[in-house]
C-alpha cells in the first residue's frame, strides 16, 4: 500500500509544485500538523504552533530547494487574510467595551509605556552592540503588528523582511513565554494579561490570548491595534533621535 500511494502523492506534488496552490497547501499542512501537535502536548505555550508551523516550512523549502519567492506567491493568500482577521477582532471587543472605558486611562498609561519602551530598548541595544543604523530601523518597530511595522521599517530605512522576522520572533516569544511572565509578576487579571500580549506580542500573542478566553483576546486585540497605531507615529520620532544620541 505504502508502494502505490508513492507515485500518486509524486503525482501531485509535481502537479502542485507548477502552480500556486503549492505554497498555500504547504502553509495549511504545515500549521495542521503543529496545531496537532500543539493539541497532543495538552497546549503548552512551548509547544506553540506557529513556532512549529515556521520551522516545518522552513525544513520544506531547504530540503526541497524552492526558491521563497516562489512559495509565497500562493501563500500570499493568508498574507492577504491578515488584514480581514485583524478587523474582526473588533467583535469581542464590542462586548467588552463597558470594561474598556472603565480602565481607559490604565490603559492608555500601560499603553504608552509598552510602545515607548519597546521601540527604545530594542533600538538602544542593537546601537549599544555596534549595530549599524539600518538593523536599528529595523528592530524598531517590531512589537507592531507585521503590515504596520513593515511598513515604518521602510519609511526608516530598515530592512521590511528583517523587521517580518523580528515580528514574528517577538510575536512567538510573547507567546511561549507571557503566562510565566505573567505568574512571576502575579497578573491575573484576564485583561491585564490580554492587553499586555497585545501591545508585547501583536497577532501571534492575541491569537494566544483567544486560546485562553474570548475576554482576554478581545483585549489583546485592543492592544494591538492601539500599539500598531502609536507605533507608527511613535517610531519615526524616536528612532532617528536615538540614531542621532546613541549612534
Amino acid at each position: 500500500m505504502h508502494d502505490a500511494a508513492l507515485p500518486e502523492f509524486n503525482r501531485i506534488w509535481v502537479y502542485l509544485a507548477a502552480t500556486p496552490l503549492l505554497g498555500l497547501t504547504l502553509t495549511l499542512c504545515a500549521y495542521a500538523l503543529a496545531h496537532h501537535l500543539y493539541t497532543r502536548c495538552k497546549f503548552s505555550p512551548l509547544a506553540n504552533p506557529v513556532a512549529i508551523a515556521v520551522a516545518l516550512i522552513c525544513a520544506v523549502l531547504a530540503i526541497s530547494g524552492m526558491p521563497y519567492r516562489d512559495y509565497f506567491a500562493g501563500a500570499q493568500f493568508v498574507h492577504f487574510l491578515l488584514g480581514p482577521a485583524t478587523v474582526a477582532l473588533a467583535v469581542p471587543l464590542a462586548r467588552a467595551l463597558p470594561r474598556v472605558r472603565k480602565a481607559f486611562i490604565p490603559m492608555a498609561c500601560a499603553l504608552l509605556a509598552g510602545s515607548v519602551t519597546a521601540i527604545i530598548s530594542a533600538v538602544g541595544l542593537v546601537l549599544a552592540l555596534g549595530g549599524t543604523r539600518q538593523l536599528a530601523a529595523s528592530i524598531g518597530p517590531k512589537s507592531a503588528t507585521s503590515p504596520i511595522a513593515m511598513a515604518v521599517s521602510d519609511k526608516l530605512g530598515g530592512l521590511p523582511a528583517l523587521t517580518a522576522v523580528l515580528v514574528i520572533t517577538t510575536g512567538i516569544f510573547g507567546a511561549v513565554a507571557g503566562r510565566a511572565i505573567f505568574n512571576a509578576l502575579r497578573i491575573h487579571q484576564p485583561e491585564w494579561r490580554g492587553f499586555a500580549l497585545g501591545v508585547a506580542s501583536h497577532g501571534i500573542g492575541t491569537a494566544r490570548a483567544f486560546q485562553v478566553s474570548a475576554e482576554m483576546g478581545a483585549f489583546a486585540g485592543l492592544g494591538m491595534g492601539l500599539n500598531g497605531v502609536l507605533t507608527a507615529l511613535l517610531a519615526p520620532q524616536l528612532v532617528p533621535w536615538l540614531v542621532g544620541w546613541l549612534g
